[in-house]
């Protein structure tokens, strides 16, 4: 048996799964839903220049190496399925070396089919949630596509939200786009980080796939979780006992040495930085870019936070649920490295790996500035 023929995720089946139980979105003419990709193009270019002044990325200015895409919610779950399979690629190859020959063919296409299904009832769970993510993944899939990444910004949920909230359409849009940019521009002012996170995500997952059936198990409870309905995501959380005693789920409960939870702490850091800098960014907009940006945080906030749903969806399977509050933590973190240091200095964070914060520096700031700096003595900023 070749790495080639080794499978135990149908990736094509997740996809076509998602596609069947996918719901279409708020009902739209044709002459609809052209203007609305065509506003959601024009509000996604013009959010950069905000991204620009706000966080002085100079990457900002140059995004040729990633692309826009507005999609619905089917392409967005095929989209994803695509890039899980080019993202586990290499954990699946180690896997196949190591182990393939212990497992039968028969045994891989019952738990391909099983997990791709599973896969599949998620995805299109959450293909209804999601309003925009950037995927650094898809410069991985083919050699003729863009380098970097790829931004989807899913236009019936845009629709759909903007509706139920009943709020100002072009404001709504370009709120949203300044988050889903951020991110854009954060991998292209580090372009080192798309593999720095894959390959801690893919040494995370090589270890746990020692153990093959391990991640059907977690997949299954996860599809049962969601094919049970009408839950939230946070409330369909089946949970374990984490470190701490608290609650956590999915594949953490299957972690069991002190490389995989060191690991998995690294990731969690990551994670809750890029999505916390996005918050700084969305909180720095006033009236005079957003002229409803209170109503629209007001009553967005108010309908459950349904944002990043796809992250909680990663949080979940990979178990980060216990482990990171990835937006407010990330946050808090950003607001004081910025206070001390500056946004030029805070910027440096992006400039290669050893200036990641680690899970223990991301709540407490003041070492992560002390580290940088090289001193004992946060900053002279400190007030």
């Amino acid at each position: 048996m070749t790495t080639t023929d080794f499978r135990l995720i149908n990736w094509d089946l997740a996809a076509s799964t998602a596609a069947k139980l996918s719901t279409a979105g708020p009902s739209l003419t044709e002459a609809e839903i052209t203007a609305v990709v065509a506003d959601l193009r024009r509000k996604a270019e013009a959010s950069v220049e905000h991204v620009h002044r706000i966080t002085g990325l100079a990457a900002a200015a140059d995004l040729r190496d990633s692309q826009v895409l507005i999609v619905d919610r089917a392409s967005w779950a095929k989209a994803n399925t695509q890039s899980f399979e080019a993202m586990l690629a290499p954990a699946m190859e180690t896997l196949a070396k190591t182990r393939g020959e212990k497992i039968s063919e028969a045994t891989q296409l019952l738990s391909a089919t099983a997990t791709g299904v599973e896969m599949g009832a998620i995805l299109a769970f959450m293909s209804s949630k999601v309003l925009g993510q950037y995927d650094p993944f898809a410069g991985l899939l083919r050699a003729d596509l863009p380098t970097g990444g790829r931004l989807m910004l899913v236009a019936p949920n845009i629709v759909a939200i903007e509706r139920e909230l009943k709020v100002d359409a072009d404001d709504f849009r370009l709120w949203v786009t300044l988050h889903e940019q951020t991110h854009r521009v954060q991998f292209a002012a580090a372009p080192w980080l798309r593999d720095h996170l894959q390959s801690k995500i893919v040494e995370l997952l090589a270890s746990l796939l020692a153990e093959p059936e391990a991640l059907g198990e977690r997949l299954r409870a996860a599809a049962s979780d969601v094919m049970r309905g009408a839950k939230t995501l946070e409330k369909s959380v089946a949970t374990a006992k984490d470190d701490e005693g608290t609650e956590s789920s999915g594949l953490l409960s299957a972690l069991r040495t002190r490389e995989q939870k060191e690991i998995l702490s690294q990731i969690t850091a990551v994670m809750s930085l890029l999505e916390g800098h996005a918050n700084v960014v969305m909180d720095a907009v006033d009236s005079s870019i957003v002229p409803t940006v209170r109503t629209i945080r007001q009553r967005f906030g108010g309908r459950g936070k349904d944002r990043g749903m796809v992250e909680k969806w990663l949080r979940k399977v990979l178990g980060l649920d216990a482990k990171m509050r990835q937006y407010a933590d990330g946050q808090r973190f950003v607001n004081r490295a910025v206070k001390l240091m500056g946004m030029e200095g805070f910027n440096r964070v992006w400039d290669s790996a050893e200036n990641l914060p680690s899970e223990h520096e991301l709540h407490h700031p003041e070492l992560w500035v002390q580290r940088l700096n090289g001193t004992t003595d946060p900053s002279p900023l400190e007030g």
